[in-house]
């Protein structure tokens, strides 16, 4: 047997794939297949007409009938009863009839020439809602902490009805560890409280089906202690002590349900298991469950009741075992096991039997394979009827679940039924076999196009048909292979399905269904787009109420795609509301309200994909008034309020001001208090005494303070002695004979009551006296007179009102008035550091003799002269003020080689005192200024004259000039540097032998005994022209000067014409020789200016900081300018010197532009001449 078994499971196997369950066309020859048919239990409303479902299809069409109750139902012979056209569809009228007259089982059968369908038998039954019987429930009386139990015992329905505990005004009672309802519906208390008496207990059902409540009749409960219950119930018992034991005393847990130590329950497969264990004890137990053979389900298990309640959804074999629930309190604890057993109704393994459809001689399997526990048993039917009663057919054979067909022939079409039972339930399920030899067919339309989006993946349909089953074959575009392996995958069905779609995967595809019979073949289209993103997603934001916001979406798509953009708040719809403006890849909201807070979300739409991206909205607000201000703990001197904080707006509340005003002593003027943390609702005020406080606070968040919340009602506090003195207390004197005492007065809410005055005291220091004192008020000073002058004092102040004084006041001190000192410092003496530093030195005056307090001593000093006969000087008495007592200080700024005067005097706050002797005092020679002007003047072929002018501030005795000069050639090289020294009285010097046509610079200083002076510059060309020499004193930057560019244009122009003669005359001479070319442009600074060929010999000028001899210039053999020609003004007075003080020439030429900026000398002040200009005009060709 077991061997016939697996040779019966090998055939099924090697046969499965012979016979693919396929859709029929209708337009084929098929039997009935039914469609759609109601449930197997079918409640109904009793108050509308029944609809029995049964709809098929096949071809021919199937026509109709049912049986009741296993009989046939003759529908005709019943007027209520109508079966709808082209259906199987039953509908019965019970106008005129009860719902309850049909009752029963049903079943629809469907029948064409090739075979019957059947349905499953559908169960009719009306819904029922009944009432709750007349009862008349007694008041339930309980001794406090015991446990109770509500019986609720709903009539039975159909479906049965829902149960949960409401009072009168139809408000769900309140449940907890403590109360609550179990699955039965009754209400159990594990300890009854007092709080639990009431007469409104009342139990609802509702039955879901008709929508219908009905309602129990209240329950009433009361629960009293001891004493209470034995006063109540000796009235009606004659004074007898019915409960005379002792109160309830604490005690273990119990299980009121479930009884017993252990129970079991069994459960189906897929339905919900709910394990209850419900406790009483005292105080109230906790409840706990665990599995004892393995853990709980992961995410199929919750607690219900609180934990009083295990439930377990889709319950499957692997949950059936033992669970333990437990219940534990301070005094110990109590355990229940359940042993859970889950049985099942049949259930399909592979799913239901498939249609079958063979061509003539094929062979195919139907099969029925189902489990269940117990295990159920398998029956088969063909047409209805069981199949060991059909006609014999040698090509079926049945095996237990299975049917097999071998070589079939036509007319073996048939519908079978498989019906799967045990007792928990069963299964029926329709499958024809079809034998049918049609040629292939693709039902997939024609040139059907398919759209998806790059990288998702894409299938593409090729719906068949045909019998033997086609073969179907895909082709891409040209036809040239199969579509077969990576990335293609071909299913069963027909469809192509490619992982991952990419742009080239785009085009024409075709699907070809082949058979014994012939072949079909379908063109469809792929088009592959891209994908929708969001780049720029919306962004949280945090806007103030009243303000607008802007969320921004801007979206990249596939343009042939048709975008939609939808904006949704908080995944519903926007408002209807104009402040919401939506534009292409924006949503603006203006006049923002707090109603506009949410999550907003931009979905971009397309026909083949979307993409959102979220942000959310928070709008801010300074936080509303804080409300309900109540003063308690009210004590003399404090009180504590309490308030309830406003809306905060989103923006948390960081602290609370507490302001006060007092109408007592400044009344409608608010004052800060004190402030505390925004997590607190209360604050301990600390009060002065002598004032009517009133109350208010504030609120503040990131936006700000709220408006003050309204005024608390007054808080008085009682007068008392001050507890405090005026603060800063200070003595000083006005006149050479008094004392003044001041003090910082105290506030009205420092006074602590009324007529507050002060209480002055005084002592002259070090002295044994007895302290003098005045009382005064409505001041903050008090005056002395007849004090000796500038003698220390202590001073008390202390604040006295109508109830007392206030503590011992602090000492202070201060002193009576300053007179002017009577004394000079003595033994002045000073000494000359260098020609401009000076340091003076003096006795200090004794403090006795300075009347005061020293404040410093002053130095006067002033130029009498100078000692050089051309520099006549004065100056106004300047003076020097050292702080403290110093006794020597440093004379600055003064002038070499002058004489000046000085004195010396102290001073104090009133003034200063008699003045020292005046000394007198020479500073020595110094380094003399740059000589005032340099300028170059005629001269003979060979020979120069410079002019200059004494320096004007010399700083000593000129003792002579020292005169460099060294030539320029065209190249910018510096020639040999040559020095004159020149008497102090001259000022000028010729120097002969100099070249014609060159360029010299000049520099030329001063000198004292102390060294050489800075040096002034100068430079010079001189230019041979018609026998005579013209020098151009280079002396502004003439570049920057109007006439100077008008006629550097005017040059250019005309050079420029002369080039483009030169070049036609050359031409027409017939060839020009390379080597000509080149020897025309050779370096133009050598060469002069010729007139004959139309060249120009270039001298480059240069600026001031030329590099010396042996400096390296440019390749090309020019020095290319800044922004203006070199004149002789770059080397003028002013200048960084070039001369160490020894008088060694430190200066260097630089053959470039960039060294302009340190420039030796300054601007001469002669005007520019044209001969320079036209000696630099070289630079522009």
């Amino acid at each position: 047997m077991m061997e016939r078994r697996m040779d019966t499971a090998l055939l099924v196997l090697l046969m499965g794939h012979l016979a693919a369950a396929l859709e029929v066309p209708l337009d084929l020859p098929q039997p009935p297949t039914i469609t759609h048919q109601s449930p197997k239990d079918y409640i109904i409303d009793p108050r509308e007409n029944i609809v029995i479902h049964c709809d098929a299809k096949g071809k021919p069409h199937p026509s109709f009938s049912w049986t009741r109750n296993g009989t046939h139902f003759d529908i005709d012979e019943d007027a209520n009863v109508v079966m709808r056209p082209h259906s199987g569809t039953l509908v019965v009228d019970i106008s005129r009839e009860k719902a309850d007259h049909y009752e029963g089982v049903y079943q629809c059968t469907a029948r064409n020439k090739h075979g019957t369908a059947v349905s499953h038998n559908i169960v009719i039954r009306q819904s029922r809602s009944p009432l709750w019987s007349k009862e008349r429930i007694k008041p339930i009386v309980v001794q406090e902490g015991v446990s109770l139990v509500l019986p609720c015992r709903p009539p039975a329905g159909l479906p049965p009805p829902i149960i949960f505990w409401m009072d009168n005004n139809f408000q769900r009672l309140p449940q907890s560890s403590r109360v609550s309802q179990s699955l039965n519906g009754d209400l159990y208390f594990s300890n009854v409280l007092r709080e639990d008496s009431r007469n409104d207990y009342i139990c609802y059902a509702r039955f879901p089906h008709t929508q219908t409540i009905q309602q129990k009749q209240p329950i009433t409960v009361k629960v009293l202690n001891l004493e209470a219950i034995n006063d109540t119930m000796a009235a009606f018992y004659n004074d007898t002590d019915l409960f005379s034991e002792d109160p309830v005393d604490e005690r273990k847990p119990t299980f009121l349900i479930p009884s017993g130590s252990s129970s079991s329950q069994t459960v189906l497969r897929g339905q919900v298991l709910e394990l209850e264990c419900i406790a009483e004890g005292l105080p109230t137990p906790e409840i706990y469950w665990t599995k004892v053979s393995g853990d709980l389900p992961a995410q199929r298990w919750s607690f219900l009741y609180y934990k009083k309640n295990l439930r377990i959804v889709n319950a499957s074999a692997s949950d059936a075992g033992d669970y333990r629930c437990g219940a534990k309190n301070k005094l110990g604890s109590v355990h229940h096991t359940i042993h859970v057993s889950v049985k099942a109704s049949p259930y399909w393994i592979s799913g239901a039997p498939r249609n079958l459809v063979l061509a003539p001689g094929e062979n195919g399997v139907l099969t029925c394979r189902a489990s269940g526990t117990p295990k159920p048993s398998i029956t088969w039917l063909m047409n209805g009827i069981p199949i060991e009663n059909s006609p014999k057919d040698l090509s079926r054979k049945v095996e237990d679940d299975t049917i097999i067909f071998t070589d079939i022939q036509m007319g073996s079409s048939a519908v079978y039924q498989c019906n799967v039972s045990n007792g928990h339930g069963y299964l029926m399920a329709n499958a024809f076999v079809n034998v049918l030899s049609e040629p292939p067919r693709v039902l997939t339309p024609a040139d059907k196009v398919y759209q998806v989006i790059k990288n998702h993946r894409a299938r593409i349909d090729c719906a068949f048909f045909g019998s033997p089953i086609p073969k179907i074959t895909w082709f891409k575009d040209s036809r040239s292979s199969t579509l077969d392996g990576d990335p293609y995958i071909q299913h069963d069905n027909g469809t192509l399905e490619i992982h991952t779609a990419q742009a080239r995967n785009s085009g024409k595809y075709t699907c070809a269904a082949r058979n014994m019979l012939g072949i079909f073949e379908n063109h469809v289209y792929l088009e592959v787009k891209e994908p929708t993103r969001i780049l720029k997603q919306p962004e949280y934001k945090v806007v103030q109420r009243g303000r607008s916001v802007v969320f921004e979406c801007k979206v990249k798509h596939d343009p042939t795609l048709v975008p939609t953009m939808t904006w949704l708040k908080d995944d519903g719809e926007l408002p209807d509301d104009e402040r919401l403006i939506v534009d292409s890849d924006s949503l603006t909201i203006t006049d923002v309200t707090e109603s506009d807070g949410g999550v907003y979300t931009c979905v971009m739409n397309t026909t083949l994909d979307h993409d959102s991206a979220s942000a959310e909205l928070t709008v801010v607000e300074r936080p509303d008034p804080p409300t309900d201000l109540e003063l308690t703990d009210q004590k003399k001197r404090s009180v504590q309020l309490t308030w309830t904080p406003g809306d905060e707006h989103n923006s948390p509340i960081q602290k609370f001001l507490i302001q006060y005003d007092d109408s007592l002593h400044h009344r409608g003027h608010w004052h800060n208090l004190t402030e505390v943390p925004g997590t607190r609702t209360t604050a301990h005020l600390k009060l002065s005494p002598y004032v009517h406080h009133t109350f208010r606070v504030l609120a503040l968040n990131a936006m700000g303070f709220s408006r003050p919340s309204f005024p608390s009602r007054m808080f008085k506090t009682e007068p008392a002695a001050p507890d405090e003195n005026p603060k800063d207390v200070e003595g000083f004197g006005t006149e050479h004979d008094n004392l003044v005492i001041s003090w910082k007065p105290l506030t009205g809410l420092q006074s602590n009551g009324p007529g507050l005055r002060y209480r002055v005291m005084w002592r002259q220091k070090a002295v044994e006296s007895d302290w003098s004192t005045v009382t005064v008020s409505n001041n903050s000073r008090f005056v002395v007179s007849g004090t000796p002058t500038f003698v220390p004092y202590e001073l008390k102040v202390q604040a006295v009102n109508d109830h007392g004084v206030g503590p011992e006041p602090d000492i202070a001190h201060g002193y009576s008035g300053e007179d002017l000192p009577v004394a000079a410092p003595e033994n002045v003496q000073l000494v000359v550091l260098n020609s401009t530093l000076a340091e003076v030195h003096w006795d200090p005056v004794p403090h006795k003799l300075i009347r005061g307090h020293l404040k410093g001593y002053k130095v006067y000093y002033w130029k009498e002269r100078s000692l050089h006969k051309h520099n006549p000087f004065h100056m106004e008495k300047l003076i020097l003020m050292f702080s403290g007592n110093h006794s020597h200080g440093m004379v600055p700024g003064l002038h070499p080689f002058s004489l000046y005067s000085f004195n010396v005097r102290v001073y104090n706050g009133k003034g200063e005192g008699p003045v020292s002797p005046t000394q007198q005092f020479e500073t020595p020679e110094g380094v003399p200024g740059a000589p005032t002007s340099l300028i170059v003047t005629n001269s003979n072929l060979d020979t120069l004259t410079l002019e200059w002018s004494p320096p004007h501030d010399r700083k000593g005795r000129i003792t002579g000039y020292t005169l460099k000069y060294q030539p320029v050639n065209n190249s910018n090289e510096l020639g040999p540097v040559e020095e004159l020294a020149l008497l102090a009285n001259e000022t000028s010097v010729t120097l002969p032998n100099l070249k014609y046509s060159t360029r010299y610079k000049f520099y030329l200083n001063a000198k004292t005994v102390k060294g050489e002076g800075p040096v002034i510059s100068q430079e010079a060309v001189t230019i041979v022209d018609e026998g005579k020499m013209s020098v151009a004193s280079r002396q502004v930057d003439i570049a920057t000067q109007g006439w100077f560019i008008g006629l550097m244009c005017a040059i250019a122009l005309l050079i420029l014409i002369l080039l483009i003669i030169c070049f036609i005359q050359r031409n027409k001479g017939g060839k020009y020789p390379v080597k000509e070319k080149e020897d025309a442009h050779t370096d133009p600074e050598f060469q002069p200016m010729k007139e004959d060929d139309c060249t120009f010999g270039e001298y480059s000028d240069n600026e001031d900081h030329k590099p010396l001899k042996g400096s390296r210039t440019p390749s090309n053999g020019t020095v290319k300018r800044d922004d203006s020609d070199d004149s002789l003004v770059d080397y003028g007075e002013g200048g960084d010197g070039q001369f160490n003080e020894d008088g060694s020439f430190i200066g260097q030429y630089s053959g470039k532009s960039g060294s302009r900026d340190t420039a030796v000398g300054h601007e001469s002040s002669e005007a520019p001449s044209p001969i320079n200009a036209m000696n630099s005009l070289n630079s522009f060709v």
